[in-house]
């Protein structure tokens, strides 16, 4: 058992050293959590760029449809409400992990998860509507930018629920202890970013396109 180091010191108060393997396991989860924050950080410089794009050829329609002709914003409201909701879900798995809720933790996580297919079901229902109507990406740059930043998108939410997905196997058979604390948390960040960068992409491409 790992045990820290007491030393007396002058005025009599102890003062408690981190053993080498503590010293080592602190800098793990510092390094673990700053290398997701650098990552996110790049994630942003992609969805920056991808958002640059649309805003430059978004009304680029060449003679083909344009967003009001396109979409269906009953349809993205509902998808975009599935988001958020998981958003929630994933904040009450969070505080279930904390007061040590193993089955509560893996319950909203499976919630989470849910929500997060809705998501992916209707993204994939939309771009089969599209192409099915004949407004590929071929069509014109408008219809290009669309598809590569809602599909990035799609893509990243697909990765979070097969991510989502690994981590409940591994809470069922490990327990909530600091490894799957922290992969909890890194997987928080990546989805609430991902929440963010919807709401960005709601506004940015949806709304202002149809109005």
């Amino acid at each position: 058992m790992t045990k820290h180091v007491k030393l007396p010191v002058t005025d009599g108060a102890p003062v408690f050293f981190l053993t080498e393997e503590e010293d080592a396991h602190g800098h793990h989860e510092t390094g673990t959590m700053l290398g997701f924050w650098i990552y996110l950080m790049s994630d942003c410089l992609i969805f920056a760029s991808l958002f640059a794009v649309h805003a430059v050829v978004g009304g680029s329609y060449a003679g083909g449809p344009a967003p009001v002709d396109l979409f269906d914003l009953d349809l993205v409201l509902v998808s975009t409400a599935a988001l958020l909701i998981s958003s929630i879900t994933y904040g009450f798995a969070v505080i279930a992990m904390q007061q040590g809720n193993q089955r509560g933790t893996l319950a909203w996580l499976a919630a989470t998860g849910v929500f997060g297919i809705v998501f992916i079901g209707m993204s994939l229902y939309e771009f089969l509507h599209l192409i099915h109507i004949g407004a590929t990406p071929q069509v014109s740059a408008f219809l290009s930018s669309f598809f590569t930043l809602v599909g990035t998108h799609a893509l990243h939410v697909t990765f979070g629920v097969i991510w989502l997905g690994v981590l409940l196997v591994q809470i069922s058979q490990r327990g909530i202890g600091e490894a799957n604390q922290r992969r909890v948390m890194c997987l928080s960040m990546f989805w609430h970013f991902l929440d963010l960068v919807w709401i960005v992409v709601f506004s940015f491409v949806y709304l202002i396109g149809v109005l």
